[in-house]
This record gives C-alpha cells, structure tokens and sequence, in this order.
C-alpha cells in the first residue's frame, strides 16, 4: 500500500508538472542581417534603424501570461482551434451557447496563440504592447454571470489601441514620455466593459498616432518597436498609426480591435492588413480619454475581419458622452447592429473615380460590381491642396495635446505641455526619438494664432466636403476609393468611410476598397459591404499565421 502511494505521488506530481505552462524567455536577438535586407528597400519608410524596442523587455509582457495559462495546453489550443479561428463574433458565441467552448477557454486560446507567434522572433509582429493580467480571471466571472447581459460582445477578446486610457494597463501612445501612465478608462471602454467585453491588452501604434516624427516607418513607436506586416513582415508596410490594431488582427490575436483616425489611421492600416476598418462619423463615438491630434478630426474606430463583428464592436463602444463636445445624443445612439444585411446590390448607386481604373484590383472589383447589378457613375478625381494639413493638425494639437496631459493622465506622468516633451526626448535621442520629432518640434514653434488656424480648418473643411459633391448631386449611395486615399478629404467632410478586402496584387500585398458616405450614414455602408462582402468575397489569411494545416 505504501508503495502504491508513493508511485501515485510521483505520477501526480510529474502530471503535475506536464501540465503547466511555462513561457519560453524572450532573449534579444541580433537583427543587423533583417536591417541590412532592408537597406535599399524601395519604399524609404522601410529602411528601418531598428525592430525590437530599445527600451520594453518582451518578457515583461510575458510574466503576467504564464500563470493565466497554468491549465491550458497545446492540446486544448488545437481543440479549439476549429471553434474560434476565422470565426464570427456570432458562431464564436454560438460554440458559447452549446457549451463547447467557455469564455475562459476563448481568451486562453487567443492568449496561448500570441505566445505562440509573438515570442518567436521569426513570426513576431510587435503588435503587443502590454496584456491584462486578470484576462482570465474576468473571462472566468463572465462564465458564471452568462445571460446577465444581452449583446453580442459578451464575453469577447478586444484589443485596444494604445492611445486608449485603459484601467489596469499603462496608456502610452507608444511614447517612453507616457511609459507610466496609469489612467482610469476611456468613455469607450466604459462602454465596451458594461456590455461585457473583456480587454485583452494593449497593441502597438506610430507613435504619438503617426504625429510626432517626419518620413518615419509606419507602426514605429519607442516602446513597442517596429511592428511588422502578416502578409510579408519586412516586405509590406503595416499602415499607420493604428498599426498593432492592424496586424493583430490579421494574425488573429482577438475577436475584434479598437483603431483611431484622424485622416487614415483606421483606413490605412485595416488595408494594408486585408480588414473592415470602420473610420465613423466625427460624434458617432466618444473621444475622452484617448491622446489626442485634433478634437475636430480625431475618433476611434472598429478593425476586424468581417462586417459583422465590425457592426458589434462599434454598437458596443456607443453610448452618449456630455464631455465630448462633438456628441449628438440623438444621433450616438442608433444600433448599428440594425443594419439592413442586404445581399442584393442591383439599384444601388456607387461613384467611382476614373483615374483609378490604372489599378488594376479597383478596376476588376468595379467590373464586378457592375455585373451585379449596380449604376456606377464615373468621377473626376479633383485635386486636393494638402499645403496646410500640417497647420491644421499642429493647431488643434497644441491645445488639445496639453489638455489631455493636464486631465486626464494618471499621476505618475509630470509633464504638461509638448515644450517640456520635446525637451525630454533630447536627452536620449537614440532610445526616445531615433527618427526625430518634426511635427512636435513644428508644433511647438508654430506661430499661428487661434483665429488663422480656425480660418484654415474652416477653408480645409470646405474643400473637403466639395470632394464629394457628386453623393448629393448625383444622388449615390457611396463613392469608392482605394484604401485610405481620400482619408484626408473625408476627415475633414466629417464624412464616415469603411474599408474591406478588394484582393493582392501580385506580390501578396493587400489592397481594399474603401466605401464613403455623407455624415452619420454607417448604417447604409454597413449594408452595402455586407453585400460586396458576401457576393465578392476577396479575404485571405497571411499564410505564415495559419497553422490549421498543422492541425490537419
């Protein structure tokens, strides 16, 4: 008897230990040889100084993960596999529903699954700036508390920006300035928490939001690194500034992701990674709480992999906030979940521009769009003055940026104006700012008053709107760009745009169309991409991130 004790002891313990798990250490590497490959790449931004950040050991990402996933294995990752990869929003909670799989299961997976590629310098995308240590532990409430509430980003994984103040986590815009700023949560998250969304962690970005350094790669920030693309890591650019957003959620690193723009950094990133990136109406959704460029552009965003889950998410961070000025109670509140889910696009009305018929995956999607049925109506692609975007931005910049600072920072962060950061980041040029720091330095000089600046917004805003004319004069129902190149003019039109997957070029590049309607009209273009997502389906996954071949 003693003896089988003993024997049963050892079996126990030596289970014991098979079954935890143990995260590999991060060790740096030396990336001369990826740098020197990259050295005459044809795109400048690409000639990149650097990849893993200077200054965030990876491992301090890790160390709160390990014991989140003491009971989960390999075996249980590719047992859910089937039920979460490529997945809905909706068949995700459906697996829910049937008891297949639990919410603390799901985050697991997706938490198993960064480990897995993020900590391999071969596959690692540098999309993750921090995670929730009590993921799990929330995941595991959910679980107990189902039904309680009743929407569908109950339960959900959702990655966040981080230029999102988030409870629990340092917001930092990327930049070593803000490394220690604990903050309360943003209005969004706020929202998204009340509806039972569980914040994964935090992504990487441009830093400052693509508003501090001149010419700079795209998804460089000095705590975060340079992240990488999916679809060809040091091959394709990742778009910007919500550039983690982008390619965590190609790589399949939550249910959902949560983007800003001010002109283009939803659009360009959700492109360059085959997404739908929602860029809302100004006053759709709140902005407390998030680092600002400009109060007059600037609105977070959904990023996801389908039109369905980007409905969710934005009907999940709604809700109305009386601190932000841009508001409209009447119109924050409509369910963008009540999308007509249209699948007969004949009648409908789209504007395309000519000139884009040189590309050519635009001109084979408005050649299938009009086999569908659809009245395409040719546009001039008028020219746009951009000369004084920069006055623009600089202008509500130093204003709104030191505003933020004063209100809504945690305590740990001492500084107040952009003058003492532009100061701050001199003393380590290589560590804090190693492409310089143009915009903020013109910012800080910029000697406009308030009434040129508001003079130049009001001209910039007319030009805008004029962009589009042909939706009111010609009667369509959305006009069809090309990724985020008519970002700029929409912004300032204040007009929503949304973005989904129009095919690869040769090379393997993602290229998206990019549907634009009048202000508050998202309800209508998350109908008409539901159409053209479900009769021209063009998304693919980045072949390096799918291991379901593995598994078969």
């Amino acid at each position: 008897m003693k003896q089988f004790l003993i024997l049963f002891t050892l079996l126990f313990f030596a289970c014991d230990k098979q079954a935890s798990f143990q995260v590999p250490e991060w060790n740096a590497y030396d990336e001369t040889l990826e740098l020197s490959a990259n050295e005459s790449h044809d795109i400048p931004r690409m000639r990149y100084k650097l990849i893993q950040s200077k200054f965030r050991d990876k491992n301090e990402i890790w160390k709160d993960v390990e014991n989140q996933l003491s009971d989960f294995s390999d075996e249980d990752y590719q047992r859910i596999h089937r039920m979460v990869y490529d997945n809905d929003i909706i068949g995700i909670q459906g697996h829910v529903e049937s008891k297949d799989l639990s919410y603390k299961e799901l985050v697991q997976w997706y938490l198993y699954r960064i480990l897995k590629f993020e900590n391999d310098p071969k596959t690692s995308l540098y999309a993750i700036i921090s995670l929730n240590k009590n993921a799990v532990k929330q995941a595991k409430a959910m679980d107990k508390k189902r039904g309680e509430i009743d929407h569908p980003i109950y339960g959900m994984p959702i990655l966040l920006k981080d230029n999102i103040n988030t409870e629990g986590m340092p917001t930092t815009a990327g930049a070593i300035a803000l490394s220690s700023n604990m903050t309360s949560d943003a209005h969004i998250v706020k929202q998204l928490k009340s509806k039972g969304a569980i914040i994964l962690g935090k992504v990487n970005l441009s830093e400052w939001a693509y508003f501090f350094c001149q010419g700079c790669p795209l998804g460089y920030s000095a705590v975060g690194g340079q992240s990488l693309n999916p679809y060809g890591r040091m091959q394709f650019e990742t778009g910007g500034s919500s550039a983690g957003s982008g390619t965590s959620m190609a790589a399949q690193y939550a249910v959902a992701a949560v983007g800003t723009e001010t002109s283009g950094s939803i659009l360009s990133p959700s492109s360059m990674n085959s997404l739908v990136g929602l860029k809302p109406t100004i006053g759709r959704l709140s902005r407390s709480g998030i680092v600002p460029i400009s109060s007059t552009l600037d609105t977070p965003g959904p990023m996801t992999r389908n039109v369905s889950d980007n409905s969710v998410l934005l009907s999940a961070m709604q809700g109305f906030d009386a601190d932000d000025g841009k508001m409209q109670e009447s119109r924050s509140l409509k369910d963008p979940l009540k999308y007509d889910r249209i699948l007969v696009l004949e009648g409908k009305r789209f504007g395309y521009f000519e000139d884009f018929l040189e590309q050519d995956l635009y001109r084979e999607m408005i050649e299938k769009i009009r086999k569908s049925g659809v009245e395409l109506v040719g546009l001039n692609n008028p020219d746009f003055d951009y000369s004084n975007f920069s006055n623009f931005l600089s202008g509500d910049m130093k204003f709104d940026l030191p505003n933020y600072l004063k209100n809504q920072t945690g305590e740990e962060v001492s500084f107040k104006t952009i003058e003492e950061i532009v100061s701050y980041n001199l003393e380590d040029t290589l560590i804090r700012m190693p492409y310089g720091q143009l915009h903020f330095e013109n910012t800080v000089d910029l000697q406009l008053g308030k009434e040129e600046i508001e003079q130049i917004k009001e001209e910039m805003q007319k030009a805008g709107r004029i962009v589009f004319d042909p939706l009111e004069d010609q009667k369509l129902d959305a006009i069809l760009s090309i990724n985020n190149w008519h970002a700029g003019p929409a912004a300032l039109a204040q007009y929503p745009c949304l973005t989904l997957p129009m095919g690869y070029k040769e090379d393997g590049e993602p290229q998206n169309l990019t549907l634009i309607s009048s202000s508050f009209d998202e309800l209508n273009l998350f109908s008409l991409a539901h159409a053209l997502e479900k009769n021209i389906p063009m998304r693919k996954n980045p072949e390096l991130f799918n291991d379901q071949k593995e598994m078969e």
